[in-house]
C-alpha cells in the first residue's frame, strides 16, 4: 500500500494534467494537502491523548491494586472485629472517593485531547472559509 505523502504525490499529478480556465490548480493541491495535514495531526493528538489516557488508567489500576492488597493485609492481621470492620467501611468509602476522582480526571483528560484535536481540524476549515472568501473576490474582479 503506498504511503500518504506518494499518494498525495499521484494525486497532484493528477490534477496537475487538467488546466481549468480561472482555477488555480496550484493552491487547489496547497489546499488539499494543508487539509491532509490538519487530519494527520489531529489524528496524531487524538492518538496521544489516547495513549496518555491508557497509562492513566494503567497507574491508577496498578495503584488500587496495591493499595487493597495493603487494606487487605491490615484487616487480616489480628485485631478485634469490631475495629476490622471500621476500617472496612474507611476503605470503601476512600476508595470510592478514589474512584470518583480517578473518573473525573480521566474524564478531563479524554475531553482536553478530544478538544485539542477538534481545534486543529477547526482551524483548518477557518482557513479553508478565508481561501474561498479569496477565490470567490478574485472571480469578481
Amino acid at each position: 500500500m503506498p504511503t500518504m505523502p506518494s499518494q498525495f504525490a499521484d494525486f497532484t499529478k493528477l490534477l496537475e494534467q487538467y488546466k481549468l480556465p480561472g482555477v488555480d490548480m496550484t493552491a487547489v493541491i496547497e489546499a488539499r494537502r494543508q487539509d491532509i495535514e490538519a487530519i494527520m495531526e489531529a489524528n496524531r493528538v487524538a492518538y496521544e491523548g489516547m495513549q496518555a489516557l491508557v497509562q492513566k488508567q494503567t497507574e491508577l489500576l496498578s495503584k488500587s491494586m496495591q493499595e487493597i492488597q495493603a487494606a487487605t493485609q491490615q484487616m487480616t492481621t489480628g485485631g478485634n472485629p469490631a475495629e476490622a470492620l471500621t476500617k472496612q467501611g474507611e476503605f470503601v468509602q476512600q476508595g470510592l472517593q478514589a474512584a470518583f476522582n480517578n473518573m473525573r480526571e480521566l474524564a478531563e483528560m479524554a475531553q482536553k485531547s478530544q478538544a485539542e484535536a477538534l481545534a486543529v481540524i477547526t482551524k483548518r476549515a477557518e482557513q479553508n472559509i478565508e481561501e474561498a472568501k479569496a477565490l470567490m473576490k478574485g472571480q469578481r474582479k
